[in-house]
Parts: C-alpha cells; structure tokens; sequence
C-alpha cells in the first residue's frame, strides 16, 4: 500500500515522501497515529500544495532573519559586572543576560537562539554568535566590563568626619 508521511519516521523518510508499506503497518499504526495518509491523486495534489506553501512561508522566514541578522550585526551590547582577581567576574553573563540585554534594545530574540558555549565569565570584548534561522548567523558585540567601586566617602560620611563636624 502507498503512503504519504505527514512526519519523519524512522527507516521510512521525511514528511510529504511517497513510500510503500504493508496494509497491516498502514492501518493500524500509521494511520491511527495520523503519520501517513493513503496516497490518493487527490491527496498527493494536496501534499504538494501544502509542500510549496511551506516552501514560500520558509524562505519569507529566512529573509526575514536575515535582515535581522544585519540589524543584529550593529548591536553591541555593554554589561558592567563585579569582578575580582585576574579580571574574573563574580557571577557570569549568560544567554538570558544577552537576551534581555537585546530585549532593552528593540531587538526580541528568543536566548534559545544565542549559541554561547558557555556564560561569559571574565572581562573583555567578545562576539557571541546567534542563530535566529538554522541557515542564518549573526554575532553581537558583547562588552563585560569592571564595575567601578563607590567609595564609601561619596555615600556616607565616614566616622571621622562626622566626629569633625559635630566639634
């Protein structure tokens, strides 16, 4: 019996493949699990219909990432974090930070999409790599730099010179 799968499955093929199977594994796993449909000329005209459709819908959602990719491209993003010894931060900057960072900018990724290795965790300039389309990569300028210590002085005055004040 000829059938066309409606999803991937295993030893068989990909979604809209044509393939021949016994009418036992048609009826009564394929089709139960809505996996293949009989192929008929009418739903093989449907498939293919629903093929180029899915075709033009892909290739509008890559052009459109692709130009995010280049608006992505002048981004660069600063992130002002504690750090101690041999520039090393006190926590990290991760794919959330990056993408709340870029939500702050106008820019709505999903931090899925941001393929850092792993969280940035000293300071320096990097270029974190994202994928908003599985053929479509950008990189963002990505800055950690030191946070500067606020002196006590400038807060609050210290011991001394309120012992100063009050004589």
């Amino acid at each position: 019996m000829e059938v066309i799968l409606q999803k991937f499955v295993d030893n068989l093929g990909e979604s809209g493949k044509i393939v021949n199977v016994t009418t036992g594994y048609a009826r009564n796993y394929l089709f139960p699990k809505k996996i293949a449909i009989k192929a008929t000329p009418s739903n093989i005209a449907l498939v293919k219909r629903q093929q180029s459709m899915l075709k033009t819908f892909e290739a509008k959602a890559k052009k459109e990432c692709e130009e995010l990719a280049v608006q992505l491209e002048k981004v660069s993003l600063t992130f002002v974090k504690r750090a101690g010894e041999k520039d090393r931060l006190f926590g990290s900057v991760t794919n959330a930070d990056i993408a709340e960072a870029l939500k702050k900018e106008g820019v709505e990724i999903d931090k899925r999409k941001i393929t850092l290795e792993e969280p940035i965790k000293a300071l320096g300039i990097y270029k974190v790599p994202l994928k908003p389309h599985p053929e479509v990569t950008a990189h963002v300028k990505v800055w950690v730099v030191k946070e500067e210590a606020i002196s006590k002085k400038d807060e609050t005055p210290s011991q001394e010179e309120s012992l100063d004040e009050e004589e």
